[in-house]
């Protein structure tokens, strides 16, 4: 028997019982879930039969109360039950909060009866919606960008690379894994994105109504996303944007030296730390220079307008 021969031998071997371990794995996992599965559905009879009978309970103490003497109810038992069964209600909703349970209409419509309650809190599946959310609304705005730019309309090139940016920013938040230091960055993070989202909806209303006025003015093209040049008229929205602009631009800041301090940590090992922190300083950087130049710019040519 030739090297190379036993050589393939020898592996087959090895894949093999690499197989048959697979199997056997295979076999207790399907018998655990088994488990799992009629444990569950014992658990939530149990926990429904519990609460039925809470109920029942409740009911019967409000009858009681009310065919008790003066003397009786100046002693507190029916009032300690009562508290009693409240607790155990209490603790019951807490239970259940993570046993399956029937959709809505809604989501019987869109989903079916799969079912979407969380096993656990850690699973950070909320948060994983949100970025994933995030990449999707920054996707779609580059691709409606990119053929409106193909169309005519004139979006400073900055913006476009800002939404790439915010994509790729957001993928990298997605596949931070969840732990101590993820968890001290999400409350900051996420108090960001509001932000952000109410000073979008500032911008919407700002540059929306200037193009709508200019564009029945015949001084716009249709397919124009921004505001160029700059009127009187423009002012006083324009004054009334820019702090909200700033705050969120130097909020970018804020959040990238707090990544780079982060990233310095002797127990930082995360890559996703880092990346976040250079993409919010790209993004600050950016987004300030540009707002100031646009601003210089816009004034520059109402001054020349009067001239």
């Amino acid at each position: 028997m030739s090297r190379a021969l036993a050589t393939a031998h020898r592996e087959w071997d090895i894949q093999e019982k690499e197989f048959q371990q697979i199997q056997e794995t295979r076999r207790l996992y399907m018998q655990k879930l088994d488990e799992v599965s009629k444990l569950q559905k014992n658990f939530v009879a149990s926990v429904a039969r519990q609460k039925k009978d809470l109920t029942q309970l409740s009911k019967s103490l409000k009858k009681c109360n009310k065919s008790l003497t003066e003397e009786d109810k100046n002693t507190d038992t029916v009032e300690k039950v009562k508290g009693h069964v409240q607790d155990m209600q209490n603790n019951l909703n807490q239970m259940e909060a993570f046993l399956p349970k029937k959709n809505g209409l809604y989501l019987s419509l869109v989903l079916g009866n799969v079912n979407v309650n969380l096993m656990s809190k850690e699973l950070k599946a909320v948060d994983a919606l949100q970025y994933f959310m995030l990449v999707w609304y920054y996707c779609t705005l580059t691709i409606r960008e990119s053929i409106l730019i193909s169309n005519g309309s004139r979006i400073k090139g900055w913006w476009v690379v800002h939404h790439y940016i915010s994509a790729f920013l957001s993928g990298v938040m997605l596949t931070w894994p969840d732990g101590e230091l993820y968890q001290s960055f999400r409350n900051p993070f996420l108090s960001y994105c509001l932000y952000q989202s109410f000073v979008q909806c500032l911008q919407y209303y700002y540059q929306s109504g200037c193009l709508y006025r200019l564009k029945a003015l015949g001084e716009r093209h249709n397919m124009d996303l921004t505001v160029e040049g700059f009127q009187s008229w423009m002012w006083r929205g324009l004054t009334f944007l820019l702090p909200f602009l700033f705050l969120g631009q130097f909020w970018q800041l804020w959040n990238s030296i707090s990544l780079f301090r982060m990233a310095q940590l002797p127990e930082c090992k995360e890559w996703q730390i880092s990346m976040c922190g250079f993409c919010f300083l790209v993004l600050f950087t950016g987004n300030f220079f540009t707002t100031v130049a646009v601003v210089r710019h816009k004034l520059k040519k109402e001054k020349t307008k009067r001239l």
